[in-house]
């Protein structure tokens, strides 16, 4: 089933759907950016529905930057959260109470952690109950906002709070655009920042769908990924250019990858920009763990390329 598409093109998008200014968030924030552009395309008919995270930090109360409708939950339950908020809004509709026109999309706003791990109970379950929802996670690869310990998402080698050690994050990052396919959603797609078309594309066709609906956005996090603010975008690019991030959709039963970065760039050019991996560069360069990383990019990518995945 899908809805009227809201904009014939992406030059109709009227200038007061952008956030608010004044968002208490880290300089560079790779989470802000794409769920600014986000907004942009969805507009104000929306209600977000904001497990604690990050993102919480951006509404100072009374006020949030957006200038739809925003509900604050805890980490685990945005989800069920949005199941109420969207039997509320049909039990409005079916006694007349409210229009068509005056519906809201109803939208999660979670960080890794909620998505990853602590919520994806509560999303599976909404998933399976075909809840009309677009669930969008800024994927900051860490709990960023308490001081970037791992989580389920954090990728190998990676020195997190929590992960001090010779290598880093001992263990791999879960697959989460799987975990969500194998439910058979309506639409499944990655983003990031950096490549405003490619998210500009994906979430103006998730808007016109009903159903459940993940947008997940790899985002550069400045204090936990340690560099300077100023190379978010860089580093977002490297991320696609390296194959280290696929940019894809799943619909219909089927993944496409929107973006095949060819040639591809070592992923070594991504890892040394940050700060969280610079114990693989020194004092002594770690080649064994650099080599890891760069199979399983390569092997990824092979798969792809024999219609494997």
């Amino acid at each position: 089933m899908t809805k009227t598409s809201r904009f014939a093109s992406m030059k109709e998008l009227p200038s007061e759907h952008l956030l608010r200014p004044g968002t208490a968030m880290c300089a560079g924030c790779g989470g802000l950016e794409a769920v600014k552009e986000v907004y942009d395309v969805l507009g104000k008919k929306t209600v977000f529905v904001n497990a604690a995270g990050c993102m919480t930090l951006s509404a100072i109360y009374p006020f949030t930057p957006f200038q739809g409708s925003w509900l604050y939950t805890a980490m685990a339950s945005a989800p069920a959260g949005a199941q109420g908020v969207r039997d509320a809004l049909d039990i409005l509709k079916d006694r007349g109470s409210i229009s068509d026109d005056e519906d809201l999309d109803v939208v999660v706003l979670t960080g890794d952690g909620a998505a990853y791990g602590m919520g994806l109970s509560a999303t599976s379950g909404a998933i399976e109950r075909g809840l009309d929802f677009l669930y969008l996670c800024y994927d900051n690869e860490g709990y960023g906002n308490t001081g970037q310990q791992y989580s389920a998402a954090t990728p190998h080698g990676a020195r997190t709070a929590t992960s001090t050690g010779a290598i880093g994050f001992p263990g791999f990052k879960k697959d989460l655009f799987s975990i969500w396919a194998a439910h058979d959603p309506a639409y499944v797609a990655t983003i990031i920042g950096s490549e405003p078309l490619d998210l500009a594309r994906k979430v103006e066709k998730a808007a016109t769908m009903t159903g459940p609906r993940l947008i997940l956005a790899l985002s550069p996090c400045p204090p936990g990924w340690d560099y300077d603010p100023k190379d978010t975008v860089d580093i977002g690019h490297l991320a696609v250019k390296t194959g280290i991030f696929p940019l894809k959709e799943y619909v219909d039963g089927k993944v496409t990858h929107t973006r095949t970065p060819h040639p591809r760039v070592p992923v070594e050019e991504y890892l040394k920009l940050q700060g969280r991996f610079k114990h693989l560069f020194e004092p002594k360069r770690d080649d064994f763990t650099i080599a890891d990383i760069q199979a399983r990019v390569d092997a990824y990518w092979a798969e792809v390329e024999n219609g494997e995945k």
